[in-house]
């Protein structure tokens, strides 16, 4: 078994899981923290599913969090072992409960990491391919811009597997400078266009234009 065919299973079996608390829920009732238990039960199938087709599901900035809640029901969990007094067999429930939840807790830590192309869009993804191949072939892409009352200037590096974007916008008399660094083109791509008024067209276009007058 490879390892995306036990994700699947994974996924499907804690969506059944899921399912067998609401219709439990439907039929009987239940306090309350059971059902926000089940609902916190759909937010992590739908994040091992998004996780496990490659598919952007909700918002990447939820899932971390969401991962970080778990482990905390482990250790919650792990307390109630030493200092609660269980029977035996509500031992086994919760410590399976804390064991099963360790791999979904792992694949939602990942799967919030908005470094990955599975979060891009088609436009993104293009315009990541289209300045990795720029960066190829250029030690660095520099290009100024200004626009109406803002400016930006942005510096695109690439060392190794890494991709380095220093950034410098102002507005007015306000001027800022950050950095980031990515692993992902397309997200790259991402950064430039969402914190400046600079396209990947407008680096791409330039650095044609600058091919052309060299030549």
């Amino acid at each position: 078994m490879n390892l995306h065919r036990a994700y699947i299973l994974l996924a499907g079996f804690y969506s059944l899981l899921v399912l067998l608390g609401a219709i439990a829920l439907l039929v009987g009732g239940g306090p309350l923290w059971a059902l926000i238990s089940t609902g916190v039960g759909v937010l992590v199938a739908t994040g091992l599913w998004g996780h496990t087709l490659g598919k952007p599901f909700l918002n990447p900035r939820m899932w971390r969090p969401l991962a970080g809640l778990l482990a905390v029901g482990i250790v919650v969990q792990l307390l109630a072992v030493f200092t609660g007094g269980l029977s035996s067999g509500e031992l086994t429930w919760v410590l399976s409960g804390a064991i099963f939840s360790v791999l979904p807790i792992i694949m939602l830590y990942q799967y919030g990491n908005r470094d990955q192309e599975v979060w891009a869009t088609p436009e993104e993804r293009e315009g990541g391919k289209m300045l990795d191949e720029l960066l190829a072939k250029q030690q660095e892409l520099v290009l100024e811009k200004q626009e109406a009352d803002s400016q930006a200037k942005v510096k695109l590096t690439k060392a190794g597997d890494t991709y380095r974007a220093s950034v410098t916008r102002g507005r007015g008399a306000r001027v800022e400078q950050f950095e980031e660094s990515f692993t992902c083109p397309a997200t790259l791509a991402f950064f430039v266009i969402k914190y400046t008024c600079i396209s990947v067209s407008d680096i791409a276009a330039h650095y044609d234009e600058e091919r052309v007058l060299t030549t």
